[in-house]
This record gives structure tokens, sequence and C-alpha cells, in this order.
């Protein structure tokens, strides 16, 4: 039974201090309140668009928790275990509770939500399994899919089976959360299937500082035929270092943050630089492979008496977490995405330049909180040559599980 601490609205002044998306507030709400036929308000759909850190994941939920949450739990799709974890957690510091009390979180192998919990961040991949198993998907009153302009394959099939669970279920809130100018997309997903009318998009400006971009392309080429050339990586990690050395003499709470594409050159980069940087720099790795402990303290920013950090990510930290303190990012402009070998019928990930808008988005990590710098370690030529957005999973990957997925849930 949840306790009556646990039914109290959310204080959104409180948890939206500083944040860009509180002015937006007012029209999402207003955006969500549909007329039925009847003349009653109902949930309805809708897409925020609205760049990284401008709080989307911290008060869209309790926003929701507030206008639904009498008739259920609030669920949060994030596409990363740690980002599941993270949000959860800076909205449960926010709230002034625990985990696992009004807010909490559920991902592989790990959950943290109880009877009390209002809001929950989850995978979508958990959220797959039980929409099969509860197509109904009772005590449920508001689905939120975040980071949707990534395109993943299970994120893709969500917006679709939801769009058809809210014609058995009209009382089912759905809020679509994207970090770039793809929401119109989107919008005609979730809008109203009988006249086709788009659910309703509300904007967010962005907050982002003075951003200053730099070229610094190794001398080499970036791929070889064993994936990522060596002496790129050595590149990166030299580059990292020369730039975080100048940006500590100008400031000296800058932290930087490398993007590279998978654990291995994580790793590589890591080591390299703990060669490289002065005393005292803590150099710190980010990747779905490292621990809990380990990427919570990566995401969760200085803590009293630290000192200067350098975070090397996978694009874990292009759009799905904000990292505290980072003014510096220093960026490889390498990806993993996911391929079908059609004569060998396998699947697996390839290394590829990443997207202009992925690049955008991590440039702009340097910037969030203060006037940052973004250094690519490639030429604006190759930038240029560049596909403009991320190529979507469902185009490139194995869909056998998607269409078992399907065929389970009846489409």
């Amino acid at each position: 039974m949840t306790s009556p601490a646990a039914r109290r609205p959310f204080n959104l002044d409180a948890i939206g201090s500083m944040l860009a998306l509180a002015g937006s507030l007012p029209a999402l709400t207003d955006a969500l309140h549909c007329t039925s036929i009847r003349g009653t308000s109902v949930p309805g759909t809708a897409v925020v668009q609205a760049p990284p850190g401008t709080g989307k994941t911290t008060l869209v939920p309790p926003l929701l928790a507030n206008l639904f949450g009498h008739a259920g739990r609030i669920v949060v799709t994030q596409p990363r275990r740690v980002a599941a974890r993270a949000a959860a957690r800076r909205l449960s510091a926010l709230d002034g509770r625990g985990p696992a009390d009004r807010v909490g979180y559920t991902v592989r192998g790990e959950r943290h939500a109880g009877t009390g919990t209002r809001v929950e961040f989850v995978t979508p991949g958990i959220l797959l399994h039980r929409l099969l198993a509860d197509p109904g998907l009772e005590g449920t009153a508001a689905v939120v899919l975040d980071e949707v302009h990534e395109r993943g394959l299970e994120t893709d099939l969500l917006i679709g089976m939801l769009a058809e669970l809210r014609q058995l279920r009209g009382d089912l809130a759905v809020v679509a959360m994207s970090a770039t100018l793809d929401a119109p997309r989107f919008a005609a997903l979730l809008g109203d299937p009988d006249d086709g009318t788009p659910a309703p998009v509300v904007d967010c400006p962005s907050v982002l500082h003075p951003l200053e971009v730099a070229w610094h392309p190794a001398p080499g080429l970036r791929l070889d035929d064993r994936g990522v050339a060596p002496a790129f990586l050595d590149h990166v990690a030299a580059t990292a270092a020369e730039a975080h050395a100048t940006a500590l003499a100008a400031d000296a709470a800058a932290d930087g943050l490398v993007f590279v594409p998978g654990a291995k050159e994580v790793g590589r980069v890591a080591a390299a630089l703990r060669t490289r940087v002065g005393p005292g720099v803590d150099v710190l790795e980010l990747h779905g492979q490292v621990g809990a402990a380990e990427q919570d303290r990566a995401v969760s920013g200085r803590g009293p008496g630290d000192g200067p950090r350098i975070i090397v990510s996978t694009d874990l930290a292009e759009s799905s977490l904000t990292v505290p303190g980072v003014r510096l990012v220093i960026d490889s402009g390498l990806t993993r995405e996911p391929r079908r070998d059609a004569g060998r019928g396998m699947s697996g990930l390839v290394t590829v330049s990443c997207s202009r808008a992925s690049a955008d988005q991590r440039a702009g990590r340097a910037a969030r909180q203060g006037p940052g710098k973004a250094v690519r370690c490639y030429s604006q030529q190759a930038y240029g040559a560049s596909s403009a957005h991320v190529n979507p999973e469902i185009n490139v990957a194995d869909l056998t599980g998607a269409a078992l997925t399907l065929a389970c849930w009846g489409s």
C-alpha cells in the first residue's frame, strides 16, 4: 500500500530550479490534457524536443506523476542501464528521498523499485517484456520514451506498440522526448489514428553557452583493416592531454570528456592518458562493461576535495547523461553501429564515422554549464561527408528478434 508521503506531489519548483525546461512545463501540461468526445479531460500524447542538459529527464517524469500519478506509475525508458540508474538517483536526490521509494529503477539483473514507487526508470528491453506479459500495462498511467532520436530498435518497436495500445487504453499518456530536430516524425506516429492529427510538440530553447570548436586531425587514417588504428588512438590521447592541460591553466574546475567508439578503445586511450596527464588528474572510464559503482563515479561529477578529471567514454555520455563539470570535449568522430552480414547470417558491431548530429551533441557537452571547447580529432571535410543523422538501427540490424516480438504482440 502506498504511504501518504509517497503520494504527495513532487515539488517541481525545487526539482527544476535552474533547468531550462521548467518554463515549458505549462505548455506540456496543456498538450497532455485532451478533451474526449464526452467533453471530459483525458491523458494524451506529446513530443518534447529539447537539447541535452535542459532537464527533460529530470522534470517531465515528476510532472506526469503529479498530473496522472493517481492512476498508476510513470514508467520512463532510458536506452542504457547506466543512464537509467543515474536518472533515478538524480531525481531521488532532488526529491529528497532515496531510490526505491518514490523514484526507482529496473535494469537487467538489478531492481530498486517498490510498492510506493511512483516514477520508475527502465531500459527499453524491460518495458518490451512487460508489454508482452501484460499487453494492457495495468497499473501504468504514463510512459515516457526518452532519447527517441537515437532510433534504437527496441525504442522504435515501443513507439508502434504503445500507439496501438492507446487505441485500447485511451487513459494511457505517452510522451516521446528527442534531443534533435526530428520531433515531427515522432509526433505523426503518436498522433490521432482517426484523423491523422499529429501529437503536439513542446519545444525548449537551448541553453548552450559559448562553444569553441577546434579541428586537430591525425596525420594518418582513423580506421585500418583491423578497426580503429592504434596510432589514431594515441593521437586522441595526446590531443586530450594537451587540451586538458591548457583548459586547467585557464580554469582549475575544467574536466574533460573524450569520446571513442568502444570499450577496447576506452581502455587504450585511458591507459595512454594516465602516462601523459599531470599529477592529481584522475582518468575515468565509462562504458557498458564498467561496474555500476565506477559508472556512477564517472557521471556524478567531482566530490569534495577531488582533483581534475578526464572521462573517457563511448557514446554513453553523448545524450543520455550530463556529466557535471565538463568544459572540454575531445571527439574521435567514431561510433559503433550494428550491422548484419547477410552472407554469413551473422550480426555484429562495426566502427563508422558518427553522424553530424551526434558530433554536434558531443561538442555541446562542453558548454552545458558554462563556456566550453570541443576538439575534433578529424577534419572538417570528414565532418561534412558524414551523414546528417544517425542511421536507425532498424535499417541495419538483424530483425529476427524484432519479428518474434511483433509476432508475440500480434502485429
